[in-house]
């Protein structure tokens, strides 16, 4: 555990990514991009590419592929495999990540105001959150309907904490990638990170007040700190 803040925190709203935090979809994401790319006949450099777009907005993932592989990329091709792909691993199941509820509950008792704030389109993170039976459990949500640019810019975490009328300094911010990393940390929240797919690099974890290995550890950690 790397913790930089040693004093007690004064926080007056949790504000919690979606995929890969509370909702373990990045692997999902991740492999039907992969499967896509390689029905459609890339195979080099495939794996590194999509680790790569881990935590990124759908927009700025297309504008990464369309660079990587040059302006005859077949994106709608690739797009048609990938959800036709992703959406039957939906259908096995769409699991929590461990500690997800147990730190909802802890929130829900402190009774702490919380925010999705999620680089998913609002129908996608309504989908998401409604299939795993959380949509509930959140004050408000924050998709990348809400904003013109999605994280790693601050924006969706800035309008998170104005519309929960709260400063983001005031803020806990947990995010599983390092896109999500800089723009929590960037917005000037508190932020703490459980990692998914990728490791933080060590710019990550100098904007984290903590990297945490799941979600119980976050809810132990708010606790501690009198965050709750």
């Amino acid at each position: 555990m790397n913790i930089h803040v040693n004093a007690p925190w004064s926080v007056d709203a949790v504000l919690l990514d979606m995929d890969g935090t509370l909702l373990d979809t990045e692997k999902v994401y991740f492999e039907s991009l992969v499967a896509a790319l390689n029905a459609c006949g890339y195979a080099d450099d495939v794996v590194a590419l999509c680790h790569s777009m881990v935590g990124l907005p759908g927009p700025v993932c297309e504008a990464m592929l369309r660079d990587h592989y040059g302006t005859a990329f077949p994106l709608a091709e690739v797009n048609r495999t990938f959800i036709v792909t992703r959406d039957r691993m939906f259908d096995a199941g769409l699991p929590l990540k461990p500690g997800t509820i147990e730190l909802l509950d802890g929130l829900a008792a402190a009774d702490c105001r919380t925010a999705i704030v999620t680089s998913s389109s609002r129908r996608t993170a309504e989908r998401h959150l409604t299939l795993a039976g959380i949509r509930d459990r959140f004050d408000t949500l924050l998709t990348l309907d809400d904003v013109t640019h999605g994280k790693p810019d601050p924006a969706l975490y800035l309008k998170a904490a104005a519309r929960l009328g709260v400063t983001p300094a005031a803020c806990i911010a947990v995010e599983d990638s390092n896109h999500g990393v800089a723009a929590a940390h960037a917005a000037g929240a508190i932020t703490l990170m459980v990692p998914d797919m990728a490791p933080p690099t060590e710019e990550t974890r100098a904007k984290c007040a903590a990297v945490l290995p799941d979600l119980n550890a976050v809810l132990a950690l708010l606790q501690e700190r009198g965050a709750l």
